[in-house]
């Protein structure tokens, strides 16, 4: 009999997991049935779940060649493994190399001993592992084959050892830098949310203070049809930029459309919170005015197709779908385009393509928002090269995408529907969390060259020095939630972690660009281990870098192949953090399981005041006499340098400051496990740029700093 979870087991899903409290949670049944009939394997009865595992089983045999061939580096014997009718002597192939050159020959298989043998619909089969040609270049190649009369196809991919690295950037330095939310910042002009005029600010200054990277935000675009929709970690498109950054001052059609200067003279950015309806409202009505004058500049008109061209059917897809979605929730409200009219669900359908010929200048107009977009960034990556920073711009992937996105829309099959992405419950969240982004297909990434993996690493390493992977352990396994379940009733699935580090590395190589994996929370056994052998940089924040007994860790001891900080966005500003403002907010928006949970952070929290006194004191950063009652002592500015010493003596090679802390700063960006209940993605920076380095703390913490890592 096939049980359920057998079948779960045999389809890649983990059989239970231990959370970071060590609680262990087992693979339940609802759990299991849900995400293999996700997956796309029929389990309601036993003839199904039977028929199902053998498809899994039977899967590669059927294909008779790997969808992808991943080899380590260069320097290492490649190997493929075939699936052939037994005494198949030999097999053809032709392998067409990414620069250009062509390689054909034969696989003798004479003498080659078998690794397996299958019987598939009354054929014998034999697996045999075969030697791939010698000197393949680092790159992507394809190789067709001829078995049993039928041409099969396999990509061959051959990865370096590991990625870019800081040492590559920048030789026997330790570098630091300054994290930003984009959307925060105050610039010069008085706008309703910060854009890239204003990031060429924070480069310049930070620049001048002698830091060498300015970590982003996910740069990712959203939704300016349904501007609520505000989180940069839940995208419409990850390959794609958010059009709300879009300097309307640097915009040369907006300065001579008069409908469009009026637009920009007209806008406030008094508030303390980015009001995205009225951002949004603003800033297309100004664009779509602009656009109507587009053309006249046969230089930038020109720009812009080239940029269109090398975009192809993933640009054209994208400015399709957001086309589409401006119009209907204009004319008929519907936000969502699982709720579209049939003809325009599928992308590649004539539908589509009637709409898009019909509506050709509102698909132009997107396309150029993300020329517009793209321009202004590589403009602030060569400032940050310009004003000597050996990093630039250290950009953020997210996990993934929404159930409702125009990646969703643009390339279903690639995603799983009826399951979300979360993490279980952890120190950010003691119910567990829901972020509601739909997983890759770990098989479907085997099956199309893990196309989509490399399309997200290049867009989003495009005008960066680094690259921030968020979660990254969901490259080793990602934790599913079944739709009608509860974050605390999901269950890790295995991904292609060999595969996707390679390419990571290669990707990384060939855009000289550093990674930074986020490895927070439940982090699977091995896993730091494999990404410093891929030379993914690890990611300490102070307050969880503990040793025995809760006492912080020395910042001697932190890994030199790491980038610290204290905290990140989804954690409290140092400030917030020292005045207790995380468990006030925790507790007022009801985050906590029970009270005892509450109690006990606060318990915790005054140990650790207590702790990070000693660890300064003996640090030589703070006076140990007389003793100090860390329950009465107030947030200083002597303290936030104190702190940002201690971190900036660590061995690791990169340093970041929030510039949240940089001003003394209390609340947090974002509250993990609230959606509206928090102004999360909203809050702005209390001082324009320009005073917030003029604030003495900042002063004094990025002098410190500066000292320290040099």
């Amino acid at each position: 009999m096939t049980d359920v979870r057998t079948l779960a087991l045999a389809a890649g899903v983990e059989d239970g997991f231990h959370d970071i409290f060590g609680n262990h949670y087992p693979l339940g049944e609802a759990t299991a049935a849900a995400i293999v009939t996700a997956l796309g394997y029929p389990a309601d009865s036993e003839s199904e779940r039977r028929a199902s595992l053998a498809a899994i089983e039977e899967r590669t045999w059927r294909r008779g060649v790997p969808g992808t061939v991943v080899v380590a580096w260069e320097s290492q014997p490649g190997h493929i493994e075939l699936c052939l009718p037994e005494g198949t002597s030999a097999v053809s192939y032709i392998l067409r190399r990414e620069d250009g050159g062509t390689l054909t020959g034969v696989f003798p298989l004479d003498g080659l001993d078998p690794v397996a043998w299958r019987t598939v619909d009354g054929q014998k089969l034999v697996r045999l592992r075969v030697a791939l040609p010698p000197g393949l270049p680092q790159g992507y190649h394809d190789l067709e084959l001829e078995i049993g009369g039928t041409a099969r196809r396999t990509r061959v991919i051959v990865a370096p050892p590991a990625c870019w690295q800081p040492e590559d950037a920048a030789p026997g330095r330790r570098l630091w830098g300054i994290a930003v939310q984009l959307y925060s910042l105050r610039g010069r002009a008085d706008r309703p949310i910060g854009q890239f005029g204003d990031l060429d600010l924070v480069v310049e200054q930070a620049a001048a203070k002698g830091a060498d990277l300015i970590g982003l935000n996910p740069l990712h675009a959203l939704y300016p049809a349904d501007p609520e929709n505000k989180s940069p970690y839940s995208p419409a498109h990850r390959d794609f930029l958010n059009v709300l950054y879009i300097d309307l001052e640097r915009v040369p059609e907006v300065a001579a459309n008069p409908a469009a200067r009026a637009l920009l003279d007209a806008a406030s950015g008094a508030s303390d919170l980015v009001d995205y309806r009225a951002a949004t409202e603003r800033q297309m009505a100004a664009l779509c005015a602009a656009f109507s004058d587009f053309g006249g500049n046969r230089e930038r008109r020109r720009r812009f197709e080239v940029f269109r061209q090398a975009g192809g059917e993933a640009l054209e897809r994208f400015a399709r779908f957001q086309a589409i979605h401006r119009h209907l929730v204009a004319t008929e409200g519907v936000f969502d385009w699982r709720q579209w009219p049939e003809d325009l669900r599928d992308p590649a359908g004539q539908g589509v393509a009637d709409w898009a010929a019909a509506n050709a200048d509102a698909v132009a107009f997107q396309a150029w928002l993300q020329w517009l977009a793209d321009e202004q960034l590589g403009g602030v990556a060569r400032l940050a090269g310009a004003q000597g920073m050996a990093v630039g711009l250290y950009r953020d992937l997210a996990v993934g995408v929404s159930q409702s996105s125009a990646a969703a829309w643009a390339a279903p099959d690639r995603l799983v529907q009826g399951v979300t992405v979360g993490a279980p419950p952890d120190l950010l969240n003691r119910r567990g969390q829901n972020w509601g982004l739909v997983p890759f297909d770990p098989m479907r990434l085997w099956d199309d060259g893990f196309s989509i993996w490399v399309e997200a690493l290049r867009a989003n390493m495009r005008h960066a020095g680094a690259l921030r992977i968020d979660h990254a352990m969901a490259m080793m396994h990602g934790y599913w939630v079944p739709e009608g379940l509860s974050a605390a009733e999901g269950a890790y699935v295995t991904f292609p972690f060999e595969a996707m580090r390679r390419i990571l590395a290669l990707e990384s190589r060939r855009n000289q660009c550093i990674v930074i994996g986020e490895d927070l929370g439940t982090v699977p056994e091995g896993f730091r281990e494999a990404m410093a052998s891929s030379g993914i940089l690890s990611y300490r924040l102070l307050m969880f870098e503990r040793v025995e007994g809760g006492l912080f860790a020395r910042a001697a001891t932190y890994p030199e192949e790491a980038m610290v900080a204290f905290t990140t966005h989804d954690l409290p500003t140092l400030r917030g953090y020292w005045e207790g403002v995380d468990l006030e907010v925790r507790a007022a928006h009801d985050i906590y399981p029970d009270a005892a949970t509450r109690e006990a952070d606060r318990a915790d929290k005054a140990a650790d005041r207590r702790r990070l006194v000693d660890a300064l004191i003996d640090a030589g950063l703070w006076p140990a006499d007389p003793p100090i009652d860390t329950e009465e002592m107030p947030f200083s500015p002597e303290l936030a340098e104190a702190v940002h010493r201690f971190l900036a003596r660590a061995p690791s090679r990169l340093m970041m400051v929030q510039i949240e802390d940089l001003i003394g700063e209390r609340y947090f960006i974002n509250l993990p496990g609230t959606v509206d209940e928090h102004p999360n993605w909203r809050r702005r920076l209390s001082k324009p740029v320009d005073a917030v380095f003029d604030d003495p703390l900042a002063g004094r913490i990025l002098s410190a700093v500066a000292e320290e890592r040099g």
